[in-house]
């Protein structure tokens, strides 16, 4: 099972590593020789990007991560989708990549918040138990004195207070 654990993330930073070199060592005139025709039929291919204003397709610059402004604005640029630009698919990323932050880190601290909880629980069980103990033992102690006393009593050795 451990082995499993270590060889699933090794194999997909293969299969993304496979990926990067594969979209940067395919050939750029593939989106090119798109350029006269439809949204559609230019983000068929992933490795696409259509610019409104221009209409051509262009390949996605993947060096870059972000088209750069002179190649198409992030407001006319469209990939993966004809009827969302890059700057909104951006925005939307973000903000559910910040949502998911803030719930993991939401859920970390109410966890670490419940474990230390339990913990206290744990230790005020453990407290009581030990009051119990000893108050048990005090008893037992008592009671071993008053025996010891009636048998001194008994043979005489007690010796008065």
């Amino acid at each position: 099972m451990t082995g499993l654990r270590s060889l699933l993330p090794a194999v997909l930073l293969l299969l993304g590593l496979v990926t990067v070199f594969a979209q940067t060592s395919a050939p750029g005139k593939v989106c090119e020789s798109k350029n006269g025709t439809s949204c559609e039929e230019c983000l068929s291919n992933v490795t696409c990007l259509w610019c409104i204003t221009t209409k051509s397709c262009i390949t996605y610059p993947v060096q870059t991560i972000l088209p750069p402004h002179s190649l198409c604005p992030l407001n006319d640029a469209r990939w993966g989708l004809c009827w969302m630009n890059f700057q909104a698919l951006i925005i939307t990323l973000a903000v559910v990549g910040g949502v998911i932050i803030i719930a993991f880190l939401i859920c970390l601290f109410c966890c670490c918040k419940c474990e230390n909880f339990g913990s206290s629980r744990f230790e005020a069980k453990m407290e009581r138990q030990a009051n119990k103990t000893r108050t048990k033992q005090e008893e037992r102690r008592a009671e071993m004195k008053q025996r010891h006393d009636e048998i001194r009593k008994k043979y005489g050795t007690i010796s008065p207070l």
